[in-house]
Order: structure tokens, then sequence, then C-alpha cells
């Protein structure tokens, strides 16, 4: 599954699955544009530091993708920074949890921003490359949240629902063009964005964090384990890979079983 000639814009790589994501990639011979919301001074250093640890090519940009501006330059910016992408993943995300009668208009429209339409705004941007050069892979990384649905969570199941139907509308536009768009759709992987649900149940075992852990598992997650990133990140090399060339308009559950029930 050699990616070797191939680069990579990765979205929301300076920690947690997109960190993940962006070495596996570089593991695989791809080089990498790695992005994230740091600034240039303090991304560089990440970059670098995968470049000396996996002999690839690395760079790194910085964005707000709440902006729809910087969201819409993103490649063009990648493209300086190293090579037109062959390889987009939209990784970059943001999650509140709230009842939807108190749930903070300014949080909705952030969610969206950042987990949906930046997305838009990528894919927008990197199709006409891929189609000149007849070959593209998009991996969108949306969530067991993008099939079913918990309480609480209006603002990320909208624009996790919303990430798997416009990758299947892309597939379909792209299907004979060399281009694959494939949803990655995790579990309860060991991320900061989960923190404070963890937190939260810890509190309620006397801060016991692995009991907190397993009671958030039991509900939702027949595995009882908190996947790894890495994990995400070799699902994402294989969707990447020509191995995967006929997979297209898919969204993968790698949910421990989730959504088996």
């Amino acid at each position: 599954m050699s990616l070797n000639g191939r680069t990579a814009l990765v979205t929301g790589a300076s920690q947690g699955i997109g960190a993940a994501i962006a070495r596996r990639l570089a593991e695989a011979g791809a080089d990498v544009v790695l992005h994230g919301i740091e600034t240039q001074a303090q991304g560089e250093p990440i970059a670098a530091a995968l470049a000396r640890e996996t002999g690839r090519r690395c760079a790194y940009v910085g964005a707000n993708l709440a902006d729809a501006s910087a969201a819409a330059g993103l490649v063009a910016a990648a493209t300086e920074a190293l090579a037109a992408p062959d390889i987009l993943v939209n990784n970059a995300g943001i999650q509140h949890t709230c009842g939807i009668a108190e749930f903070p208009p300014e949080r909705w429209d952030a969610i969206i921003a950042i987990n949906l339409s930046a997305a838009f705004h990528t894919l927008r941007a990197a199709v006409p490359g891929m189609r000149a050069r007849g070959w593209g892979r998009i991996v969108n990384i949306a969530s067991v949240h993008g099939l079913v649905a918990s309480v609480n969570k209006s603002a990320y199941l909208a624009a996790k629902h919303g990430l798997v139907g416009m990758s299947k509308g892309v597939a379909l536009e792209t299907a004979a063009e060399g281009i694959t768009v494939n949803c990655i759709c995790p579990g309860w992987t060991d991320t900061v964005l989960i923190q404070p649900q963890i937190e939260a149940r810890a509190a309620a075992h006397g801060g016991d964090r692995q009991a907190g852990i397993r009671d958030l598992l039991r509900e939702k997650q027949p595995n009882l384990t908190l996947l790894p990133p890495e994990r995400i990140g070799d699902v994402a090399v294989f969707l990447c890979s020509e191995a995967a060339a006929g997979i297209t308009g898919v969204a993968l559950p790698v949910d421990g079983g989730w959504t088996a029930q």
C-alpha cells in the first residue's frame, strides 16, 4: 500500500486522529502538509519532527477553518508550501454537547463551519486538480454519529450526517475520474475531543478515569476499548492505496461494533 510520489493534505493534523493519519500517510511514503490552528512558529516544528522521523517532505499551514475564505484557500496554501495535494483528509472538528433548548447558536454555527462547511470548501478546491491529474483520494473523517444519533449532540450530528451525504454525492460525481471519496466513521477514540465526556463520567466514579471510560463505552461500544488514533490512520492509508481503488462513496465504521447493534 505504498503512497510514494503522492502529496497529502491533512486538516487538524497537529494532534489526535489527524496527527496519527499524517504519520501513517508519511510512513506509507506520502509527503504531507499538516494543517492546524497553531501559529506558523508553533506548527513548523511539528512538521519538521514528522519529516525527520519518516524521511518524507512535510510542511505546516495554519488556518482558522471557521473562516470560509481561509478554508477555501487551504488547498492553494498547501500547494504553495509543498505541492498540489493528491490526497485530502478532512479531519478537523470540534464538539459541544448540550440539549437543543439550551444549545448556543454560536456553537452551532462554529460546529457546522468547521466540521462540514470547511470540508465543502477544501473538496471544491482540490477536486479540479485531482481531475486534471486523473487520480485523487479524499477521506473525510466523519463519526459513528454520521450514521446514528445520541442525545445532546444536535450540531455534531447534523455536521457529520451532512459530511457523509456530501461525500456520497462527490463520490458519484468523480467515480469515473480516478478519484475516490470515502468517510471513516470512528467510534470512541482516545482524543482530546472526548475528554470532557470522560471527565464527567469519571467525576461520577470518584475521579476514577478508567471507570469513567468503561462507563462511557458500555453504553455504545461493545468492544469496550477506547480506540488508539493510529487505527484510524491505518484505515486512511488503506483507503488512499491502490488496494481500495474500487471503494468510493462508503462510510466505513471503525467503532468496535457500535453500529452493529
